[in-house]
């Protein structure tokens, strides 16, 4: 069974730091290429970072790549996002992505996401 778990949100002030972390489990951590996304209450679900399965490429949406930054442990199966200078509109609930290497014939997976809440 496959499981991708977030953790390390929660309350902040603006100006400050956060590092989210998603474990995975039950899949080939190495072959996948990660991603975080977000959701705000009311809108659409937004790339936030993504790093492929080497770890060699990242992509950042846009104006978060001055203060995000998306990492990788295969050794931990766990990718990481670094989140510095939050402000009030980063307030999300946060998700990480597995996405199934092309032709492979497996599934993409979703955690379940961490709260992220930053007060002005």
């Amino acid at each position: 069974q496959v499981q991708l778990v977030e953790s390390g949100g929660g309350l902040v002030q603006a100006g400050g730091s956060l590092r989210l972390s998603c474990t995975a489990s039950g899949l080939s951590f190495s072959s996948y290429n990660m991603g975080w996304f977000r959701q705000a209450p009311g809108k659409e679900r937004e790339l936030v970072a993504a790093i492929r399965w080497s770890g060699k490429s990242t992509y950042y949406g846009a104006s978060l790549r001055e203060r995000f930054t998306i990492s990788r442990n295969d050794g931990a199966n766990t990718v990481y996002l670094d989140m510095s200078n939050l402000k009030p509109e980063d307030t999300a609930v946060y998700f990480c992505k597995a996405d199934a290497p092309p032709g492979s014939g497996d599934s993409d997976y979703w955690g379940q996401g961490t709260q992220v809440t930053v007060s002005s």
